[in-house]
């Protein structure tokens, strides 16, 4: 399988010629993400996310949680929703989903709908969630207003993958991108593990 990262928490997977796309939101500028994708996986409703205008660009089936589902309406059958503990398959891919809400992020707001998608058993991408899964490689939330660095490590810890690969970085500027990528050397070293964040446009092959 290869994995691609796009803009913050964008994620492209590829297998056999086939591919599939999580999370191409807003803050993704990249116009040719989701290019080709037999099938797109939105995690949650926030901006960063999901991008509806993305969406109509593309005939590719949408699987995600009730509260996407809700603003997609005029998809029709082309959206289906998933819960934690569903599994499917989709252009060559078996998929598991794992979670149902956002981390906690405000005071004054419930968290809303979160779906991870665990893909062939190998990669797991949480959305905005800590969710824990058995998975090989973990793309981890690198950096959130919801999201500490203590939690972010806790979170990898708790894990263990051979692989995690930081995703969710787009609100850092060039010295928070540098204490990240020091933070996961930091713990590279220590679990004796490939991790590291994925700049834009970069691959890993699995």
């Amino acid at each position: 399988m290869k994995i691609t990262k796009f803009g913050h928490a964008c994620v492209r997977l590829e297998k056999n010629g086939r591919a599939v796309v999580i999370d191409p939101g807003v803050m993704t500028p990249e116009p040719d993400a989701s290019a080709g994708a037999e099938a797109l996986f939105i995690t949650h409703q926030h901006f960063d996310h999901f991008d509806p205008e993305r969406l109509r660009g593309s005939r590719a089936p949408v699987y995600t949680c009730a509260g996407v589902a809700e603003q997609l309406g005029e998809f029709g059958e082309r959206v289906h929703v998933v819960r934690g503990g569903d599994h499917f398959s989709v252009a060559g891919f078996d998929v598991s989903v794992a979670g149902d809400k956002h981390h906690h992020s405000h005071p004054d707001a419930p968290p809303v709908d979160n779906v991870g998608f665990l893909v062939d058993g190998e990669v797991f991408h949480p959305g905005d969630a800590l969710t824990v899964v058995d998975a090989p490689t973990l793309l981890l939330p690198g950096q959130a207003p919801w999201l500490t660095v203590p939690a972010m490590i806790e979170y990898l810890r708790r894990m263990a993958p051979r692989r995690a690969y930081a995703i969710h970085d787009g609100l850092l500027n060039e010295w928070g991108l540098k204490v990240l990528d020091d933070v996961l050397a930091r713990e590279a070293g220590q679990a004796g593990a490939d991790v590291r964040r994925l700049r834009p446009g970069e691959s890993v092959e699995l």
